[in-house]
């Protein structure tokens, strides 16, 4: 099948290793102190390495390539770093049996926007946060007001130097996601989130309720 896939200048990549660590699938390696595209397959083609790059040796290309495998990126992933296996979370009693006096809400993991598989059952019927990443330290109470009831996802687009327009709107796209929430800073930055869900949202050709949230800094809810 064409899809989009990166390519990588051997002249041009001084053996850095960034692009390698900024691949959370496992798709480059080092091979005798340059980059390479180890597994195709493992490739997403969302390009999360290209800004990780100082010389520019990383482009997107179209081309004959096998289809992107996520299941066997997650196996690999469980079978690598625990850390960024998928599982859902169950809340509930144990809390209570812990001595928890404000348990978490927290129903999935991982939570970077940038981890998470871009099918997983917990996004079923889902309601969506995406929220920048200072959100939870700004205001006290995020996870009884946003977090609860919510698939949460969360990221800095300055931060990470990626736009994360096309994997929301394959996760909008590939699951049955019922409404999406928006918790954004009031920080100008932010707004790179917000338009990377208003993207997202209209390119997936669905209609799903919206809402955004902005918290001051101050930890005021400003709407």
């Amino acid at each position: 099948m064409k899809r989009k896939i990166i390519t990588i200048d051997e002249a041009l990549c001084n053996g850095c290793g960034a692009c390698a660590h900024a691949c959370h699938e496992g798709a480059i390696g080092m091979v005798s102190g340059k980059a390479k595209l180890l597994r195709e397959s493992y490739c997403d083609g969302l390009g999360d390495c290209l800004p990780a790059c100082p010389t520019g040796a990383i482009r997107f290309e179209v081309r004959e390539a096998p289809a992107y495998d996520e299941e066997a990126v997650r196996r690999a992933k469980a079978g690598g770093c625990p850390g960024s296996a998928s599982r859902a979370l169950v809340r509930g009693e144990q809390a209570a049996t812990h001595g928890e006096a404000q348990p978490s809400e927290l129903r999935q993991w991982p939570v970077q926007i940038r981890l998470a598989p871009v099918s997983a059952p917990y996004f079923a019927g889902a309601d969506l946060l995406i929220a920048a990443d200072c959100a939870a330290y700004a205001y006290a109470a995020f996870h009884r007001d946003f977090i609860r009831g919510h698939v949460t996802l969360v990221g800095c687009p300055k931060l990470d130097g990626v736009d994360y327009s096309e994997k929301l709107e394959q996760i909008l796209r590939q699951n049955d996601i019922r409404s999406v929430t928006v918790a954004r800073m009031e920080v100008p930055c932010c707004g790179g989130l917000e338009l990377a869900v208003r993207r997202a949202l209209e390119a997936s050709g669905k209609q799903i309720p919206c809402h955004v949230a902005t918290i001051a800094i101050d930890g005021r809810l400003l709407g």
